[in-house]
């Protein structure tokens, strides 16, 4: 089979189109044929060695058909989609013709969508309802603040929210995307490189806060939460470096509770994938309710091109890969 090999840790060049065994399931695995796949800025980190060590094969998302399944649990040619655990990150993933993955980490799904919709949705929708339902506990009318609006998940996260019947608002880095933002139903875009003092937001303290910035934005984001109020970190859009001389005792508010999340959990016994609605949201999206925002679409043989798109920040959308 074709599959997109990283060869050592490097730039989107080290990417290569290769040749290899198809992988054979095991127990308590399926055999997926991958159709398309999104892309996610984790990958980036896996390429660069950013991540630590990291399987060759990179992808930690998928939807295809099975091919096999040793359990016959699901049939052949059932529509499935897959996401993390450990793909692409402690074993092969999605970047290939054919991807084993556990059973813990693929849903069925019945849908009319094209594979690049389908490829849209399955780890920013599960992350951003996973972030927004669980560690947010987001109900309606709530004030809801996503730092990174513009990433992927940040627009998944909006999508699901205003389905909710919060108030949301977003951050981005660049004036250029404001318009984007508000298109996609915010009631506040705001341009804030960093701290929000000074970023033309109005001062009222949120009930949440999606920060998908990560370490250098969390304890801004925790001032500009009220007591009571909920953060969740869940992405590093501003790089993976770790906080330094961190001391709650000066730098965290009273009050607020901080959390994080990693789609490396989904599939474990605390966060099972099944507890992901992901056949409502595929209905949703069908009858125009939510609206993913896709991005453009390579192959296979484009992913060092699609890498270097998207490590440019210059994505604006969801970029997926079709077979």
């Amino acid at each position: 089979m074709k599959a997109v090999v990283r060869k050592e840790y490097g730039g989107p060049e080290v990417l290569v189109l290769r040749e290899v065994d198809r992988p054979v399931p095991g127990a308590g695995e399926v055999l997926i044929e991958v159709r398309a796949f999104g892309l996610n800025r984790a990958e980036l980190y896996m390429r660069r060695g950013e991540w630590g060590d990291a399987a060759a094969i990179s992808g930690i998302e998928c939807v295809g058909v099975v091919a096999v399944d040793p359990s016959g649990r699901l049939a052949p040619g059932q529509t499935v989609m897959a996401c993390m655990g450990g793909m692409g990150r402690t074993v092969n993933g999605s970047y290939a013709d054919y991807v084993v993955v556990r059973h813990e980490n693929v849903i069925s799904i019945d849908s009319n969508l094209d594979w690049a919709a389908l490829a849209v949705l399955p780890e920013s929708y599960a992350v951003a309802w996973t972030c927004l339902h669980g560690n947010l506990a987001l109900r309606p009318g709530q004030r809801l603040l996503v730092r990174g609006g513009t990433s992927s998940l940040g627009l998944a996260a909006i999508d699901l929210a205003l389905q909710l019947g919060a108030q949301v608002y977003a951050t981005t880095r660049q004036t250029a995307h404001k318009a984007g933002l508000l298109e996609a139903g915010v009631e506040q875009a705001i341009v804030a490189e960093g701290a929000l003092a000074g970023a033309g937001w109005d001062d009222e303290l949120f009930d949440a806060v999606l920060d998908l910035v990560g370490n250098s934005t969390v304890f801004d984001s925790m001032r500009a939460t009220r007591p009571g109020g909920r953060v969740c970190l869940a992405g590093f859009l501003g790089g993976m470096a770790p906080i330094e001389g961190f001391n709650p005792l000066s730098q965290m508010p009273s009050g607020v509770h901080l959390s994080f999340f990693g789609s490396f959990e989904f599939g474990g016994a605390n966060f099972p994938l099944s507890a992901v609605p992901m056949q409502r949201i595929v209905r949703m999206v069908e009858a125009g309710r939510l609206r993913p925002r896709a991005g453009k679409a390579f192959g296979l043989d484009q992913l060092p091109a699609a890498h270097a798109l998207m490590e440019r920040n210059a994505a604006c959308g969801k970029l997926v890969v079709v077979r």
